[in-house]
């Protein structure tokens, strides 16, 4: 058993020591800032009961900095029941480039599209734009995100990821930052690489052309993550897909303020985490078991299991440091030091409950 235990140490430490590497010597800028014209861009955001976040992340988007000409806001409103719409429509009224719409009830999920996707949909279809911006309702993106956006792209490139961080003082959002900063190192290095990743359904830009040949949203039916099924159409058809790592391309998003809903969230991303190819799924394994393997092999050789720890901790709070860093982000070390006991737990909670027979709610929908 301890050989078993110590395999896997050696393998999650190697990997640790490669995603440093990578973001030490290999890390890619893709931001051209040589572009002087702007095309036309569009703004895509479905939103459904968000009256308490819609304000912030309407004045982020009346800050960009982009010809007034060149830009339209599509907004859907998802059959919300609170004030959304109102809010919506004193923000879109008097501006010709900012449109509001409403979905059909009898339209949400239908043909074994999830509500989001469905909406987007309808969105898409209207949509003026040579790029597709994308981002939720509790986000605020920053001014410069379409300039930023539209000048990572070549001609080759298809889908652009950019990066988002949890914004919460408590300790659970701590945590929930820390994990955000992970993952998304994770795929950045993976999308470097030319490894087929997920995208990130509140920091996503699309080339039109791409979105039509993959065929778009309506072609996620049956899916519950339809950011890395559309990921993963636009790949299938030869596109590049690249993360973005700027200041500028950085949106900030809220914390799940709780346990329960933590779990909710988590487990609806399990759903298509299991549809990842065998490379991912094989790391994720990896991180999970490292815990209970260090344990193990601890229980054996104390002094190299803590000095195993301190290496692995090292080398992961060097990668986030410089993750955060091109960012121009700080995070608080202290979370560092027992985030991999939070991970495995939330982790473990996440795969039972995702087996526990219940439905998906998302946005006050159930899914199967």
């Amino acid at each position: 058993m301890e050989i078993v235990a110590g395999s896997i140490l050696i393998l999650v430490l190697s990997l640790a020591g490669f995603e440093l590497i990578r973001f030490t010597f290999f890390f890619k800028n893709y931001s051209n800032p040589t572009v002087k014209s702007w095309p036309r861009v569009s703004v895509v955001i479905a939103v459904r009961n968000e009256q308490v976040y819609l304000p912030r992340l309407l004045s982020s988007l009346e800050a960009l900095d982009y010809p007034e000409e060149s830009i339209e806001f599509l907004i859907i409103d998802d059959q919300s029941v609170d004030q959304t719409a109102e809010i919506l429509a004193k923000w879109a009224k008097g501006k010709s480039n900012r449109l509001v719409t409403t979905s059909s009830p009898i339209k949400n999920g239908v043909d074994g599209l999830n509500g989001k996707a469905a909406a987007l949909t309808t969105l898409c279809k209207k949509a003026t734009g040579e790029f597709l911006f994308f981002t939720d309702a509790d986000c605020e993106v920053n001014p410069q995100w379409v300039k930023e956006g539209v000048s990572c792209f070549k001609s080759t490139t298809g889908m652009v990821i950019g990066i988002t961080k949890v914004k919460d003082s408590s300790h659970f959002g701590k945590f929930q930052e820390l994990e955000w900063w992970h993952t998304l190192g994770q795929v950045k290095i993976a999308a470097d690489l030319g490894i087929q990743t997920t995208g990130l359904g509140n920091n996503m830009i699309i080339r039109k052309t791409a979105y039509d040949q993959s065929g778009g949203f309506e072609r996620t039916k049956g899916s519950l993550t339809e950011d890395l099924e559309i990921s993963r159409l636009i790949h299938q058809q030869g596109f590049e897909l690249i993360h973005q790592i700027s200041p500028k391309l950085l949106t900030f998003t809220k914390a799940e303020p709780n346990l329960k809903m933590l779990l909710s969230q988590r487990k609806r991303w399990f759903s298509g985490v299991i549809t990842l190819p065998n490379v991912w799924l094989i790391l994720l394994n990896l991180q999970f078991l490292y815990l209970p393997a260090l344990l193990l092999f601890s229980t054996c050789f104390p002094f190299w299991g803590v000095l195993i720890f301190l290496v692995k901790l090292s080398l992961h709070s060097a990668m986030i440091h410089i993750l955060t860093a091109q960012t121009s982000q700080k995070v608080n070390w202290i979370y560092l030091l027992f985030f991999d006991f939070y991970s495995f737990l939330i982790n473990a909670l996440t795969i039972l409950y995702y087996f526990w027979p219940s439905k998906i709610r998302w946005k006050s929908r159930d899914y199967s």
